[in-house]
C-alpha cells in the first residue's frame, strides 16, 4: 500500500467508529422497538452521535483518573477553553503561528495555569505540552521505553522521511542507528580538510558581496554550504549548490522557510522545505489533519518526487558504479569514508539507502546551517562579542592559521557563543513524542511553579510536544537574564546552573536517541567560524533586503522576552529558521 494512503484509510476507520457505529446502533436500537421518529429522524441520529461522544469521553475521563489514583499520581492539569472542543485554543495556536513569536501563545497558558505541563484536549483529543525539565528528562532518558515517536509521527512523515532513522522506533530504529553510529567516530567527524574546502568557497561567495557593499542571505548560503559538504560526506560528490543561483537582495521572494530562487536547486530545495513546513502544519491541525488533505493530493508525494529526482540520481550513479566494479573484480571507486558506500555495505534496498541517506542530510544540512544562521545574527547584534571572538580566534590560529582539533577544543569562550546561540536559538526548538499504548508516569515537576510534589499520569497512546526552547529560556532556570544572549554565563559561576541539572540544555536532544551527529555539527561550525573571523570582523543586519512581511510586526515591541529586542522572526518546521531568510552585510577585517 502507498504511504499516503495510510492516512485516508485510517480516518475512514475513525469516521465509522465515531459516527456510523452510533448511527447504526441507533437505527437497530429503533427497530427493536418499532419506532418511526419521522422528521426528527436526522435530528435525533444528531444528538444521538453527541451523547454517544460525551458518554464516550466521560467514560474515558472516569477510567484515567481511576488509574491516576491507582498509580498515585495526579492528572495533567487540563485546558478549559470558553468553545466546546477547545476549538477556542486550537485557533489561537493558528493565528499565534502566524503573527506571534515562537511559543509565546504555549507560554501564555503555562503561565495562566501555573503548570509547565499541560494537556490542551484539542477537538476532545488529548495532546500533552511541556517545557517541564524533569518531564522532557522522562520522555527522552529515565523513561525512554515509556515512550516513542509513533504511528502518528509516522503517518505525517512517512512519504517525506520514510525508512529513514527519525521516522522509526524499537527494533527498527536501533538497527538505523547502530548503523549509522560508527560512521560518525571521532576520525570521520574531524575531517578538517573537507570543511577547509568548502568554507572556502562560501567564504568567496561572501568576499564577492562585500566588496560591493551588497547584503547576502546567509540562512540561504550556510544551507548551501552544509549541503555541499554533507554531500561529499554521504555520497561521495559534491553537488555544488554553491555554484547555482543565489538569493539576490530586494528581489529575492519568500519560500517555505528563506528566501527562493527558481533554478534547479531552488526546486529541491523549497520542495526539501515546504515538506518539513506540511508536517508541521499536519501537526498543528491535530488528530483529525487528514480532514484537511483527504480530497486532495498528498502533497507530499508532489515534494518527495522533486527530491528523489535530485537525489536518487546520485543514489543510482554511486550503487550502478559499485555493482560494474565488483562484477568486474574490482574495488568500487568509492570507500568506507562515503556513507552511501556504508550502507550498501548493509543493504541492497535502494530506497532504504535514499531514505537514511535524506534523513541524514536533514540533520547535517538544517541543523547546523540554523546554528550558523543564529550565529551570525547575534554577532551583528553584539559587536562586543564578535572583538572578544575573534581576539580568541587570532590568539589560537593567527590571521591565516588554519583550526585544527587541538585549536577548537583549546577556544572556550568559541564554545561559550555556539552554546549561548544554541540554547536561545536550538535548531530544534520542539519535537515529538507519544505515550506507548499502556498508561506511563512522568517524574516530580521541576518546580518552575507550584506543581503538586507527585507524578503525572499520561494515559495511553497520548502525542507530546515538548518545547525544549522555551525550558531554555526559563527564568525559574536561568535566572533573571535567561532572555539575554550571554557568552559569560557558560564561563562564570553560572554554569554551575547547568552542571546541577543538564536537561535544562537539550539543544542535540537526550537519552538513547540523542543526535549521533553533533560532534560533527559542532567541529563544521567551529571550523567556519574561525576562518569566518580572520576575514570579516563586522556583520550588520539588512533589514532593507529583507522580503515584505518577514521582519517581526510592531506588536512584539510591547511583548516579553526577546521579543521587544528581536530583529529576525525565527520559526520552526522541523528544523528552526528565520522567515525570509537572514539578510546581512559583512565588514572585511584589516589586514
Amino acid at each position: 500500500m502507498h504511504p499516503d494512503s495510510f492516512y485516508r484509510i485510517r480516518l475512514l476507520k475513525d469516521l465509522f467508529r465515531i459516527v456510523a457505529v452510533p448511527c447504526l446502533l441507533l437505527s437497530a436500537l429503533l427497530r427493536i422497538f418499532d419506532r418511526n421518529p419521522g422528521l426528527l429522524t436526522l435530528p435525533l441520529h444528531f444528538l444521538f452521535l453527541v451523547a454517544s461522544a460525551l458518554s464516550r469521553n466521560h467514560y474515558w475521563d472516569w477510567v484515567h483518573a481511576r488509574e491516576a489514583t491507582r498509580l498515585g499520581a495526579v492528572q495533567i492539569p487540563r485546558v478549559r477553553g470558553k468553545w466546546p472542543g477547545n476549538i477556542d485554543i486550537y485557533f489561537g495556536l493558528v493565528k499565534a503561528a502566524q503573527s506571534r513569536s515562537l511559543g509565546s501563545y504555549q507560554l501564555d497558558l503555562f503561565e495562566q495555569y501555573q503548570s509547565t505541563t499541560l494537556n490542551l484536549r484539542l477537538l476532545w483529543q488529548d495532546l500533552i505540552i511541556t517545557m517541564d525539565a524533569k518531564h522532557i528528562q522522562g520522555i527522552l532518558a529515565t523513561g525512554f521505553n515509556n515512550f516513542w515517536r509513533g504511528p502518528r509521527q509516522k503517518e505525517r512523515l512517512e512519504v517525506f522521511l520514510g525508512e529513514g532513522i527519525f521516522n522509526r522506533d524499537d527494533d527498527s530504529w536501533k538497527a538505523h542507528r547502530a548503523l549509522a553510529r560508527p560512521f560518525f567516530a571521532r576520525d570521520r567527524i574531524t575531517d578538517f580538510e573537507l570543511f577547509e574546502r568548502y568554507t572556502t568557497t562560501t567564504l568567496a561567495l561572501i568576499s564577492k558581496f562585500a566588496a560591493t557593499g551588497r547584503p547576502i542571505d546567509v540562512q540561504d548560503l550556510y544551507a548551501r554550504f552544509t549541503l555541499d559538504a554533507a554531500s561529499e560526506f554521504l555520497f561521495g560528490k559534491n553537488v555544488a549548490t554553491l555554484a547555482s543561483q543565489l538569493p539576490e537582495p530586494g528581489r529575492a521572494r519568500m519560500g517555505a522557510m528563506g528566501s527562493a530562487t527558481d533554478d534547479a536547486f531552488g526546486a529541491f530545495a523549497q520542495a526539501f522545505e515546504a515538506a518539513q513546513v506540511r508536517v508541521i502544519t499536519r501537526a498543528r491541525r491535530g488528530y483529525f489533519w487528514p480532514a484537511f488533505e483527504f480530497f486532495f493530493p498528498d502533497p507530499q508525494v508532489r515534494f518527495r518526487r522533486t527530491i528523489d529526482r535530485w537525489v536518487s540520481p546520485l543514489v543510482e550513479d554511486a550503487l550502478d558504479n559499485r555493482s560494474s566494479m565488483r562484477k568486474a573484480g574490482l574495488k568500487s571507486s568509492l570507500d568506507q569514508s562515503v556513507f552511501l558506500e556504508y550502507l550498501a555495505d548493509s543493504t541492497e534496498d535502494r530506497k532504504v539507502i535514499q531514505d537514511q541517506l535524506l534523513n541524514i542530510l536533514l540533520a547535517s544540512r538544517d541543523t547546523t546551517s540554523s546554528l550558523l544562521t543564529s550565529i551570525t545574527y547575534l554577532l551583528s547584534e553584539h559587536p562586543d562579542v564578535t572583538r572578544k571572538l575573534r581576539a580568541e580566534v587570532l590568539a589560537h590560529c593567527g590571521p591565516e592559521g588554519a583550526p585544527t582539533f587541538a585549536t577548537i577544543k583549546s577556544m572556550r569562550y568559541m564554545r561559550a557563543v555556539i552554546n549561548e546561540t544554541l540554547r536561545l536559538f536550538p535548531p530544534v526548538p520542539t519535537n515529538a513524542r507519544e505515550s506507548r499504548p499502556q498508561a506511563s508516569l512522568l517524574p516530580e515537576s521541576d518546580g518552575t511553579y507550584h506543581a503538586p510534589a507527585r507524578p503525572l499520569y499520561v494515559p495511553p497512546s497520548t502525542p507530546f510536544q515538548y518545547l525544549s526552547f522555551l525550558t531554555q529560556r526559563n527564568p525559574a532556570l536561568w535566572g533573571a537574564d535567561a532572555a539575554a544572549f550571554d557568552p559569560e554565563r557558560w564561563l562564570d559561576a553560572r554554569l554551575a546552573t547547568f552542571t546541577a541539572n543538564p536537561m535544562i540544555f537539550t539543544p542535540f536532544s537526550a537519552g538513547p536517541r540523542i543526535c549521533i551527529g553533533q560532534n560533527y555539527a559542532l567541529n563544521e561550525a567551529s571550523c567556519f567560524l574561525v576562518r569566518l573571523l580572520q576575514q570579516f570582523d563586522s556583520f550588520a543586519l539588512a533589514p532593507d533586503a529583507q522580503p515584505a512581511g518577514s521582519l517581526p510586526p510592531p506588536a512584539w515591541k510591547a511583548g516579553r522576552g526577546r521579543d521587544p529586542v528581536e530583529k529576525i522572526w525565527p520559526q520552526a518546521a522541523l528544523t528552526a529558521f528565520v522567515k525570509g531568510g537572514l539578510w546581512v552585510r559583512f565588514g572585511r577585517a584589516a589586514r
